[in-house]
């Protein structure tokens, strides 16, 4: 490589894509410089922030090298939401941390404690991932005596490390229950078999090492982890008079319902549909995945992240793709496929195994939130609020979801309400006390698996509405 080399044309060929055209225009061909040096032009200021520019990000189509780097790029990473929302506290001394430890990724920010100023953030993927993507998977790798607790113990003490505290800071984590349990060097036992239900609820703490604890909040239920307490915490749900609904969508579904005085809540297994597992063509929401798709007369327009060529489709997508499919005809009611294949853009179609497994997701998530609407006493349109917690939840196209009958409420009450866990977590740094036991005392944890009613609510939810979802 010759000194002045521009980076478009060392990264084009590699497959880095320019969506404005190289023309500095856009912020889609980001890279982040890790070793070396790239000066930053002076146009890079009006697209990039001086935050970013401090910790080495550059626009591809305006940066030059003048010798070897590694760089980090932006468009071949998956999204992970993190959270700058502003939220009422009392003021504290020192420094903390809150930390999102999910299934697939794990996002940390730092936090000064006297303002609830968000110093750094540091995001990256969950290192048990190596040992299997979903959270039952890594159960049976647990109880085959595999070791997932070093490995996340080891990247949550070096993502703190990284946001470079100073002194001891407190620490709050917050996640699923498997995630609970492994970090916590708990059995996971409990967890492998029915009825599912585990002893180890309370809040734990846990050593990192180095001299930094953590404490893992308390979770509400088997598989309703401290992840819902934090997104309880952040949406107010616990504060509110009038009833609203919390859900997160994933391979397990959590849904609240209630308000102040009383709330229910319940996992369902909804399998990996929505993170687009079990998908002839399905992938992450990353670099070549469809995540939009909408009609121009009888013919498809997707939208694919990162702008180029379509490798899949992601959770989102599928959704969209099936909702539009539905109205225009090519996928009946009951989810047969008129033609039993249908192609998106040149490569990438969805079959009729894949509406099946979508069915199957959408379905469970329906019946629990039919069963918890009913078992707090109200109907669906009594339903104030509906907080949609998660990456997923932050994308999901609120018009194809009530269109295939995943979220029965008017879109006008439904709201992305983003990580609401890591929020939550930054509001628990807050708390005197985090057991939580006046909040956990006024929620009732409903094992949906040997509830008499899903059964049958789960096969009445599985075909789409007719028309549009209302």
């Amino acid at each position: 490589m010759q000194a002045g080399t521009p980076l478009k044309d060392l990264l084009f060929p590699y497959g880095v894509e320019f969506p404005c055209g190289g023309k500095g225009r856009c912020r889609g061909c980001r890279v982040r410089v890790l070793d070396g040096a790239i000066e930053p032009k002076p146009e890079e200021a009006a697209i990039l922030t001086p935050a970013e520019i401090r910790e080495g990000w550059r626009l591809a189509c305006r940066a030059t090298a003048d010798q070897d780097c590694v760089l980090e790029i932006a468009q071949f990473e998956a999204a992970i939401l993190a959270d700058h929302s502003r939220f009422r506290f009392k003021a504290r001394s020192g420094q903390g941390v809150a930390i999102d430890l999910g299934t697939t990724t794990i996002v940390a920010q730092l936090l000064d404690l006297p303002s609830a100023k968000v110093l750094a953030v540091r995001a990256g993927l969950n290192p048990q991932a190596a040992f299997g993507a979903d959270i039952m998977s890594r159960v049976q790798f647990a109880l085959q005596g595999g070791d997932l607790t070093t490995p996340i113990r080891r990247r949550l003490a070096q993502m703190i490390d990284e946001l470079e505290p100073a002194g001891a800071p407190d620490v709050v984590v917050v996640g699923n229950t498997v995630m609970h349990h492994l970090c916590c060097g708990l059995d996971v036992t409990p967890l492998s078999h029915y009825p599912f239900e585990t002893p180890y609820l309370d809040a734990a703490r846990v050593d990192l090492g180095n001299g930094v604890a953590a404490l893992f909040l308390p979770n509400l239920g088997s598989f309703v982890g401290s992840d819902i307490l934090a997104g309880i915490l952040a949406t107010g749900l616990h504060e509110s008079d009038e009833p609203c609904a919390l859900i997160d969508l994933g391979t397990n579904g959590e849904i609240v319902v209630g308000n102040r005085r009383r709330m229910v809540c319940a996992s369902t297994a909804a399998g990996p549909a929505f993170e687009g597992g079990r998908i002839s063509m399905g992938m992450r929401a990353q670099t070549g995945a469809i995540a939009e798709v909408s009609t121009n007369g009888h013919a498809f327009r997707c939208s694919v992240i990162g702008g180029g060529a379509a490798r899949g489709i992601c959770g989102s997508g599928l959704v969209d793709a099936v909702a539009a499919a539905l109205d225009l005809g090519l996928i009946h009611p009951s989810g047969r496929l008129v033609d039993g294949v249908i192609s998106l853009v040149d490569g990438v179609c969805i079959n009729q195994a894949d509406v099946r497994e979508l069915q199957l997701a959408k379905g469970a998530i329906a019946a629990g939130i039919g069963i918890l609407v009913r078992r707090w006493g109200i109907r669906i349109e009594e339903i104030s609020r509906v907080y949609l917690a998660g990456a997923f939840g932050n994308y999901i196209n609120r018009t194809s979801a009530r269109r295939i009958g995943l979220l029965p409420f008017p879109e006008e009450k439904v709201e992305a309400a983003g990580n609401t866990a890591l929020r939550g977590a930054k509001i628990a740094l807050f708390e005197e006390s985090r057991d939580f036991s006046e909040l956990r005392a006024r929620i009732e944890h409903i094992p949906l698996g040997s509830d008499p009613e899903f059964q049958e609510n789960f096969v009445a939810s599985l075909a789409f509405p007719v028309g549009d979802g209302g």
